[in-house]
């Protein structure tokens, strides 16, 4: 697990170590073990290592026998020992133990296609030099679990693991795009290409980029979610599978543990590792005070069962983590209020171990999430309805109060716009903090007119609608695997991980065992009102019955219980401070007068906006792109 950064200029120019530096000390946290800078004529590569794989020698950039292609890679490959192997009866010389010198050697064996052959979690930047060329090669795994972004300016290509070390080079504004802003209100994140800052993109997952000159010459898909549906399978088969992608994950010459929750996915892990037989078993809790989010009791009894050294932390409400220290290592805004306790988890884990396994992944393969399960319930409905039930749903919705305080089970506004409603528009609506004209409402009048067009659904639906099946909850979890997983769930592990530099692997996400169980049919995942029915069935022999059946709470923080007590001065002075050119003033301050007269309950929206001013205030945001 490493950073890596680079530049490549255009015109044969040379790269300014100067700059150089800065970008890749800017993402010093991702790698303290070694720091190198690569100058290569107009290319510059930056490189910080966390030692996993090698730690004596695998340095980087790695080299092929002739040293004109080199490497730098941030990430682990699982079967760089098998690839080895074929490698070395082609005739290729190794001189590492590291698992991304592989990458050279495989790169001169098929081309760009390498990334075919790789299973693993990966971002890399290969540079091609022979016969007097330079092109530069930039791959992203298939699932996003590592970050690559890039930004061509009129100096050439920048790229590096972390928006940061791309402003660090100086050569980009600190601007918000206008459209981020409104997706992020919505979302709780800004995702897709486009990154949050003005002229930086994401390389999306499961693609390659070349560069040649310093320009971009191609973006290309080499991997993607099935299309289509399979059949079931047997508990044996997602068990045999579950087993192999954690025994591949546990490769390392460093110490390795694993997170533990009191649920099924990081559970399933666990008792996977004790199954591989790795040595002491080595797991990382943290809980709260309030018994609502608290699973502690839960992982400590599965850590006694598994006879693992357990280490655990109680959560304890702290601005100063909130609002000073996750900041700086979020560099676009992400409101997901779980990256508090993911952060502190690291920071236990570190202390024990340089890699974590985490359970990241089994909700979105398997459907475990409850908006899954409400979809599916949803979708029968709409179906019974037919187009004039439909229509008396929602002139129903129109008038049912919203009662936001009230029990779930009187809020059924929701339930009659989503029944009424199209089936991606529904889902979309379980996804998202609040509405476009919700959003829209609290920004300024000149820029939520510059806004009007702009609909943040535009993008969810045409993933929406890619699988070639007549399934809605596939089509639910295929946009999910391509929008919020990678940009607000693996962001979140990856850059609160990495503050602390720790590694996470998520097993569940390797590319293999997801395209094999993804695509069940919908009742081999949602049944009996529970997702995940293929992964608890395989389950059912090695798990309790209060981990398999218990409820399902998630990785979140009392947000509502910190905004009226801790946070609740700091949300007030973030109203007061974001730009006046962003917000329409009077409707924050209502805003927040209805949450504190408990008429409507605002802490998810009230946290993004104070996540949103302190992002802004500690990257020197200087205003917005149009």
């Amino acid at each position: 697990m490493c950073g890596i950064t680079g530049i490549f200029r255009r015109g044969r120019e040379r790269v300014e170590e100067r700059r150089l530096a800065a970008m890749t000390d800017a993402i010093a946290h991702r790698g303290p073990d070694d720091r190198t800078l690569h100058l290569a004529g107009s290319v510059g590569l930056g490189y910080r290592r966390l030692a996993i794989i090698d730690p004596a020698g695998g340095r980087q950039p790695l080299f092929n026998e002739a040293r004109d292609v080199a490497v730098l890679m941030n990430g682990e490959l699982y079967n760089f020992r098998a690839l080895r192997a074929e490698l070395e009866l082609a005739g290729h010389v190794f001189r590492t133990g590291s698992d991304a010198e592989v990458l050279v050697h495989l790169y001169e064996e098929m081309g760009d296609a390498l990334v075919t052959r790789l299973a693993g979690m990966f971002a890399f930047a290969l540079l091609d030099q022979r016969a007097g060329r330079e092109r530069l090669l930039l791959a992203r795994d298939p699932l996003g679990i590592k970050p690559l972004y890039y930004a061509e300016t009129e100096h050439g290509l920048l790229f590096g693991s972390e928006a940061k070390a791309l402003l660090a080079s100086e050569l980009l504004p600190r601007r918000l795009r206008s459209r981020a802003l409104l997706d992020y209100l919505v979302q709780g994140y800004v995702g897709g290409e486009d990154a949050a800052w003005e002229g930086m993109r994401r390389l999306p997952p499961g693609h390659t980029l070349v560069v040649e000159d310093g320009r971009v010459q191609a973006v290309r898909r080499y991997w993607d979610l099935p299309r289509k549906l399979r059949g079931p399978v047997e508990p044996d088969e997602v068990l045999a599978a579950l087993d192999r992608s954690v025994a591949d994950a546990l490769v390392s010459d460093v110490p390795l543990g694993a997170f533990l929750s009191g649920g099924i996915d990081s559970t399933a892990v666990a008792t996977s590792m004790r199954q591989a037989d790795a040595g002491p078993l080595v797991l990382c809790s943290v809980g709260f005070r309030e018994r609502s989010h608290d699973e502690l009791p839960r992982a400590r009894r599965t850590a006694e069962r598994l006879r693992a050294i357990h280490h655990t932390r109680v959560l304890e409400p702290d601005p100063t983590l909130a609002l000073e220290t996750l900041p700086w290592f979020f560099d676009e805004p992400l409101a997901d209020p779980s990256s508090v306790p993911t952060y502190l988890v690291s920071k236990v884990a570190r202390e024990h171990v340089t890699v974590a396994l985490s359970g990241d992944g089994g909700d979105e393969t398997f459907a475990g999430y409850r908006r899954y399960v409400h979809d599916v319930a949803e979708n029968r409905v709409r179906a019974a309805l037919g187009r004039r039930g439909q229509a008396a749903a929602r002139g129903l919705a129109a008038v049912y109060p919203r009662l936001d305080w009230a029990p779930r089970g009187l809020r059924g506004r929701t339930f009659l716009t989503n029944v009424g409603d199209d089936p991606a528009r529904a889902y979309w609506r379980s996804v998202t903090r609040v509405e476009r004209a919700e959003a829209l409402a609290l920004l300024a009048p000149a820029l939520a007119e510059h806004l009007a067009e702009h609909d943040p659904f535009e993008a969810f639906a045409r993933h929406y609608a890619q699988p070639e099946v007549d399934d809605p909850l596939y089509r639910a979890q295929y946009a999910d695997f391509h929008t919020y997983l990678p940009d607000q769930i693996l962001a979140k592990v990856d850059r609160a991980s990495m503050a602390v530099s720790l590694e996470v692997r998520v097993p569940l996400l390797d590319h293999r065992f997801v395209e094999r169980f993804a695509n069940l049919p919908a009742g081999a995942k949602v049944r009996g009102g529970r997702g995940k029915h293929a992964l608890r069935e395989a389950l059912r022999a090695r798990l309790p019955a209060e981990v398999l059946d218990g409820p399902k709470r998630g990785f979140d923080t009392p947000i509502g219980e910190w905004i009226r007590g801790p946070l609740r001065s700091a949300v007030a002075a973030a109203l007061e401070t974001l730009p006046g050119e962003w917000f329409e003033r009077g409707a924050l301050r209502a805003l927040l007068a209805e949450h504190v007269g408990g008429a409507r309950n605002h802490d998810r929206l009230l946290w993004s906006l104070l996540v949103l001013e302190r992002w802004r205030q500690r990257h020197g945001v200087t205003g917005l792109a149009s």
